[in-house]
């Protein structure tokens, strides 16, 4: 995958998004019915969650406004006071932020030039003296599992789990080494790989979350982040390798990286149990038995629409051609690029743009020629970079707490799900049960213990017919689907 020419997306609008954390530990608040914005709530939801629109950036401050889930902007009104809704003029609601090194932010009205500031529970601008009570930690909203790319080094962060290190070396993020779930305590950081260990200060991975393994994060709109141990160490790809570890001479930004939400990888394989792989630079065969870096493909839906694109390895996009031949050489806008999926039994049948559906030729090659699906149309589909979820609601995360074992939907912090391949279209779930991140079996293994069902095990497993992830990367379950050929109507699974 040397010769990939892999172009990195710009961060989604919700991967941008923040919360500001005050002095007090408690997040700037939209209060849907008072007309206000406090300062009282102690977790990070909807209501807490901000987009930053940028008007312009310099290295240590740009002009902003904040704006709501709900679509309205944070206000600040002549007296000193604040609530929310429509900009009156081209500088109300536009705040000058600016970047401390210590990785918290203030906010200055531009129009006043007083500070945003709380007491603990009502939020204001009256002050011109800037103070710790102007002091806000910018939180990343997105989705936890995460992937970290170095726009000077134009790679991702890979874990090597047999090494004990944390490379950037990825040219492409399609390996679950490149997923990492990242942790906020107590105003710390932490790193976790998908194989449950964790980046600490002294380069290596380490079983167990510690002070060791605790980073400040400074965080800047556009996705930019960077990581130090708060006593001058910045974390940063170094040497030849560019072994990702801490150190106190970045060069040219090279501490900066974009945080993105990971994105999903699928594999697609025939009814002759060949999987479809991109060969010849965009020529898509069902050639190979074992999967290769081509054989993968990003999954991408959004929740508005019931089409898909799979994005290859080579940097471009499955798309419908003359002849009837599916190629790998669309671009991202191009309509023959999105494809209906239909379930059926655990399988999926994809839809071009012409009507007809995508099957597998006398020569292999992926071709959209039949007007009524039959198995040849069929293709099995397994998540190629997902060992464990991490599920996402309306309210928060799925997991438990410390005070019962009830799976809750309103969580700051998801406990991870893991993914035990039954078989084709079928995942058992595996819920982790110790509360300090120890697994009793390996992600993604079959053991002894999952299968007779100990305690430990059969607390938080659940067998389901089908999965499905939006995007497979947002998740849902739903029943199989079982129909006659031509299939039904298409669903597609909630913004989770």
């Amino acid at each position: 995958m040397d010769e990939v020419e892999w172009m990195p997306r710009q961060p989604k609008a919700k991967d941008l998004r923040v919360g500001l954390i005050s002095w007090a530990g408690s997040y700037l608040t939209f209060e849907t019915y008072k007309n206000a914005v406090t300062a009282t709530a102690k977790g990070l939801g909807r209501r807490q969650t901000w987009e930053i629109l940028v008007s312009s950036k310099h290295d240590t401050q740009a002009v902003v406004r904040l704006r709501s889930l709900q679509g309205f902007y944070l206000l600040c009104e002549a007296d000193g006071s604040l609530c929310y809704g429509r900009p009156r003029t081209s500088h109300h609601g536009c705040f000058l932020i600016h970047f401390h090194r210590s990785g918290k932010w203030t906010l200055q009205c531009l129009i006043s030039g007083r500070y945003l500031e709380s007491d603990g529970e009502d939020v204001f601008c009256t002050s011109r003296t800037l103070s710790a009570y102007h002091m806000w930690t910018p939180r990343p909203a997105l989705h936890v599992h995460v992937i970290l790319y170095s726009p000077l080094n134009h790679c991702y962060a890979r874990a090597d789990p047999t090494m004990g290190r944390v490379w950037v070396d990825a040219p492409v993020p399609c390996l679950k080494e490149c997923g990492f779930l990242l942790h906020f305590q107590d105003g710390y950081y932490h790193l976790e790989t998908s194989a449950h260990t964790f980046l600490s200060h002294l380069d290596g991975l380490v079983s167990q979350p510690s002070t060791q393994t605790a980073f400040h994060m400074q965080v800047r709109p556009g996705g930019f982040v960077a990581l130090s141990d708060g006593e001058g160490g910045m974390l940063y790809p170094q040497g030849t390798r560019l072994l990702l570890s801490l150190g106190s001479d970045p060069h040219g930004g090279e501490e900066w990286l974009i945080l993105q939400h990971c994105p999903t990888w699928v594999s697609l394989r025939s009814t002759t149990q060949k999987f479809l792989t991109v060969v010849y630079d965009v020529d898509v065969c069902a050639a190979s038995e074992q999967v290769t870096p081509m054989s993968l493909f990003q999954f991408e839906c959004d929740n508005k629409s019931p089409t898909l694109q799979l994005r290859s390895a080579n940097g471009c996009y499955l798309a419908q051609r003359r002849h009837r031949t599916v190629m790998a050489d669309g671009h991202q806008l191009e309509a023959e690029t999105f494809f209906r999926m239909y379930w059926h039994r655990g399988r999926i049948i994809l839809q071009s743009p012409s009507g007809c559906f995508l099957g597998i030729a006398a020569n292999g090659l992926l071709v959209a020629s039949a007007t009524i699906p039959g198995p040849n149309e069929e293709f099995g589909i397994q998540l190629a970079n997902r060992p464990f979820l991490a599920l996402r609601g309306r309210y928060g995360y799925v997991g438990t707490s410390s005070r019962h074992d009830l799976l809750q939907c309103n969580m700051d912090q998801p406990d991870c799900i893991y993914l035990l391949p039954c078989r084709q279209g079928i995942y058992h779930f595996q819920g982790r049960w110790d509360a300090t991140y120890q697994n009793p079996n390996p992600p993604g293994e079959t053991t002894t213990l999952n299968r007779t069902g100990t305690p430990e095990s059969r607390s938080m497993r659940i067998s389901v017919p089908q999965l499905f992830l939006r995007s497979l990367a947002k998740h849902l379950l739903r029943v199989t689907i079982h129909h006659k050929s031509p299939p039904p109507r298409p669903w597609c699974a909630s913004d989770l």
